[in-house]
């Protein structure tokens, strides 16, 4: 079973990108993040006549997330559960009815810049109620794999330059212990565990020629929960798929777990 992540940055203004590697790829499940818009604007019937099932939690112009997967989906939640005020679009999850069954969450994780605002103290919420579901799966001892975009640097091997991002959110210490406390439950990296390539950078900017001078960060993750890692055969991140006309600013990461 191929597993895999991509934050695309808007679905509908990428969509052929994103065909075209998913045509390429064929993964079995993936989730997306940034699709950039409402459940009714997600081209659904593209991903179906690859042979998908769809599921969608969207967001007008900003965040969202859905799940593909070319296995039924059963006990789809949207949305993460502990804060009833919270109207972004960041979290889905569903049972994947493979003949192995795995339960997968789509996840983008706030940002968390300016880290003197609001936002902050948000994603580090966010993170702790992440945890909580996270526990509670865990406690029924079944696959599970929580991937997407966590907006964490793990560590300093995992950005082009430490230094410079000192200070972003994405790499205060507060962010990379929350990612800590996570894995810390039992999760396993699937990128750490598996992949070929010592620095693995997901995220390249637009700005700056940060893609052709390899100024990288990693950001994407795959944690897959001791039933699910004990599947786990490789892990790659597609970058080359940065490269190619009209990228999304991510790159999709995969995972192979035995069937």
């Amino acid at each position: 079973m191929k597993i895999a992540t991509w934050n695309v940055n808007s679905i509908n203004a990428r969509l052929d990108h994103v065909l075209t590697w998913f045509r390429e790829a064929s993964p079995d499940v993936a989730a997306l993040q940034e699709i950039k818009c409402v459940d009714e604007k997600f081209p659904t019937e593209a991903f179906e006549s690859l042979g998908y099932n769809v599921a969608v939690h969207g967001q007008k112009t900003y965040n969202g997330v859905a799940l593909l997967s070319k296995y039924p989906m059963e006990d789809v939640h949207r949305g993460l559960p502990g804060d009833e005020t919270d109207e972004q679009a960041r979290y889905i999850e569903a049972l994947i009815a493979a003949p192995r069954p795995i339960r997968v969450g789509g996840i983008y994780l706030p940002n968390g810049n300016p880290v003197d605002s609001e936002k902050f103290p948000y994603k580090l919420g966010w993170f702790e109620r992440l945890n909580a579901r996270a526990r509670s799966w865990l406690a029924l001892e079944e696959p599970l794999a929580l991937i997407g975009d966590y907006n964490v640097i793990p560590q300093p091997r995992d950005c082009y330059d430490p230094v410079a991002w000192a200070g972003d959110a994405l790499f205060r210490p507060e962010s990379r212990q929350a990612l800590q406390a996570l894995t810390h439950l039992g999760f396993t990296s699937a990128v750490e565990a598996r992949s070929p390539d010592p620095h693995a950078y997901t995220f390249w900017d637009y700005q700056a020629g940060a893609w052709p001078r390899d100024h990288g960060i990693r950001i994407d993750h795959i944690l897959l929960s001791p039933q699910a890692a004990d599947r786990l055969l490789a892990c790659e991140v597609d970058r080359e798929v940065r490269g190619r006309e009209k990228p999304s600013d991510h790159v999709p990461v995969i995972a192979v777990l035995a069937d």
